[in-house]
């Protein structure tokens, strides 16, 4: 170079070379000086994602129920006997539901008892929050619910209801789902059901009934304190809500102190657990 001696240019190349190292290597050693910390920090978030449920408040005695409803488009087709589409026939049974809810909550004013409806196909919708039951509210969500279409989210839904479920401020908490088939959108059921019943250590119980459906495929709930019934048309469907509703969801609350009146002849009762049965059928 003109006017820079051969030796001043060697040493100013030699200079640049040593910084352009200096700096490659301060920047490695920052880069492997950060990674420790950022492991320690998704460890240390890991345990309180995967730690048991903590409820929104101070929780007492009632009973929390969240009814999936399935509107995914297979509704559509009849089941069984039946000459409606399976939808209506499923809306109708829950009417059945809230009829008996109305009557529990008539005999004990006092006793906290929360539903919430959801209804879910490709992804979840809810109608009405868990909270105080409002048979008025509930009956308008069903009748304003849109027709079947899309997939099955089965699992989707059954998160979204345990969420608000810790926030509805009861021991005794329920998810009651009524579905027409296998899930066909995001995690599976199976998966969702072991993390509820592991993180809520069985506080959760789970209750499926399989409407023209085998219920063998939802048999995992035996091993998560849940229970399928299966319903091959209306009046089976309409028992098999009997059976887990009176039977088993409002009867608890009697186990838990609470009590209808001396002498009535519907106290609920609980019956034998018939995991894959249809009410009326017997066993071969």
């Amino acid at each position: 170079m003109r006017g820079v001696p051969m030796n001043s240019h060697s040493a100013l190349v030699r200079d640049r070379q040593r910084r352009a190292l200096l700096l490659w290597l301060l920047a490695a050693v920052m880069s492997c000086s950060s990674r420790p910390e950022d492991n320690r920090s998704d460890a240390a978030s890991q345990p309180a994602a995967e730690g048991k449920y903590a409820p929104a408040s101070d929780e007492g005695l009632g009973a929390s129920v969240a009814i999936l409803l399935d509107n995914s488009g297979s509704m559509e087709h009849a089941a069984g006997s039946d000459t409606r589409p399976k939808y209506q026939v499923a809306r109708q049974a829950l009417e059945d539901v809230l009829a008996t809810t109305d009557s529990f909550v008539a005999k004990q004013p006092d006793f906290p008892i929360n539903v919430g409806l959801y209804q879910f196909s490709s992804g979840v919708r809810q109608l009405v929050p868990v909270q105080r039951y409002s048979g008025e509210a509930l009956r308008r969500a069903l009748e304003g619910m849109p027709r079947p279409g899309g997939g099955t989210a089965i699992g989707i839904a059954m998160d979204s209801a345990r969420a608000d479920l810790y926030r509805a401020g009861t021991i005794r908490k329920y998810i009651l789902v009524v579905t027409d088939g296998e899930n066909t959108e995001g995690p599976s059921p199976q998966d969702v059901a072991r993390e509820i019943d592991r993180r809520s250590e069985g506080a959760v119980r789970l209750y499926f009934v399989a409407f023209d459906v085998d219920a063998d495929k939802f048999g995992f709930l035996r091993d998560v304190h849940g229970e399928v019934l299966g319903a091959s048309d209306g009046v089976a469907l309409r028992a098999s809500l009997d059976t887990i509703y009176r039977g088993r969801i409002l009867a608890e609350a009697t186990d838990a102190g609470e009590t209808l009146p001396a002498g009535r002849s519907d106290t609920p009762s609980r019956s034998p657990s018939s995991s894959s049965t249809t009410p009326g059928k017997k066993k071969p």
